[in-house]
């Protein structure tokens, strides 16, 4: 018999089908990757970004795509406002709240037809699914949060925000906006300098923002800028959690409190060196093996060569410890627990 030759079907994916769902809140677009018979990982952006923007270095990561279309459906959602090619807003719309959001995607699962689904977010988008997996706890199965938000705004972060806020408003997507921005996104290194070039990953999101709108944005940092302290909650939470974050993240503290309030034996924290916020852009490499391992407690798997997609629901299952150990995972990771009571 000859040997079997890898063939990895998942990485050659077509373009996303795109949908628009009315909820209650206004409409909300929905880009989806893959077969829909798969369970469902949902993914939401940061602030003035969308799936591509957000999530494609990721993806365009052979092997974490192998990984994530092996075992899912991707649905990425969008904040209002934010997909490709949106138009402005009716500015007689009402500013939605942080819940308002919650309960958008709530809506969006109910027209899929999904009971329970994966989460995955980057920063204000892994506030909102934090918070989504708190209103709708028997409905998440696990997070993946990349530099999350637990807590109200800092005095810092609040006085920025009010900056960009204004200048959204009254000036549209202008450099002082975009550089904020990239500030918040990159660490200073991919940013470049005087004597360092800005980096490809930086110049496409530069022209990403362009096409934004800019009172869409600035709808979305009100409701992120308004957003209330969940941390006393987050040890309730029934799900696995996997936690990122660019140890040059202006949110690194952020995602070490979060931590610190979660249950320790449901959730671990991968700090990713010479790294800003958005992991998923600027180091993805580094999210594929603590990636692998937390889905292997959840008994999938990536290929190495053509078989069976998982079609049937997830269920958490104990591996051994000992695979997450540092010198394993090649990065600096606090201890992972995958023990789970009986009871869960």
């Amino acid at each position: 018999m000859a040997d079997s030759v890898s063939v990895d079907m998942e990485a050659i994916s077509p373009p996303p089908e795109e949908h628009v769902v009315r909820t209650r809140h206004g409409c909300v677009s929905v880009a989806v990757y893959g077969d829909q018979d798969k369970p469902a990982l949902i993914t939401y952006p940061d602030l003035a970004l969308n799936y591509v923007s957000c999530f494609q270095g990721l993806l365009f990561c052979p092997e974490a795509c192998s990984l994530l279309l092996h075992n899912f459906c991707i649905y990425h959602i969008s904040p209002p406002g934010h997909e490709l090619g949106a138009a402005a807003i009716d500015p007689d719309d009402p500013i939605l709240s942080a819940d308002d959001l919650v309960d958008q995607i709530a809506e969006v699962l109910n027209y899929f037809g999904h009971s329970t689904v994966m989460c995955m977010g980057v920063t204000a988008g892994a506030y909102i699914l934090t918070l989504f997996a708190m209103k709708y706890r028997h409905r998440v199965l696990g997070l993946i949060l990349v530099s999350p938000l637990c807590k109200a705004p800092s005095w810092t972060e609040w006085l920025y925000n009010k900056v960009m806020s204004n200048l959204l408003y009254f000036y549209g997507m202008c450099g002082v906006v975009k550089e904020i921005l990239l500030k918040r996104y990159f660490s200073k290194e991919v940013r470049g300098s005087d004597y360092l070039p800005e980096s490809d990953i930086v110049q496409a999101c530069q022209r990403s923002l362009d096409e934004r709108q800019s009172l869409n944005v600035w709808r979305f940092l009100e409701a992120i800028n308004g957003r209330y302290d969940i941390s006393e909650g987050l040890r309730k939470l029934e799900c696995r959690s996997l936690i990122f974050v660019g140890d040059m993240s202006c949110f690194h503290g952020e995602a070490l409190h979060m931590t610190s309030k979660l249950d320790r034996r449901l959730s671990a924290l991968v700090e990713v060196q010479a790294c800003g916020s958005m992991v998923t852009e600027e180091q993805p490499h580094a999210m594929l093996i603590p990636m692998e391992y937390f889905l292997m407690g959840y008994g999938l798997y990536r290929p190495s060569k053509l078989s069976v997609s998982p079609r049937s629901p997830l269920s958490p299952s104990c591996i051994s410890p000992e695979l997450y150990s540092p010198e394993s995972m090649g990065l600096k990771l606090k201890p992972i627990k995958t023990r789970i009571s009986e009871e869960i």
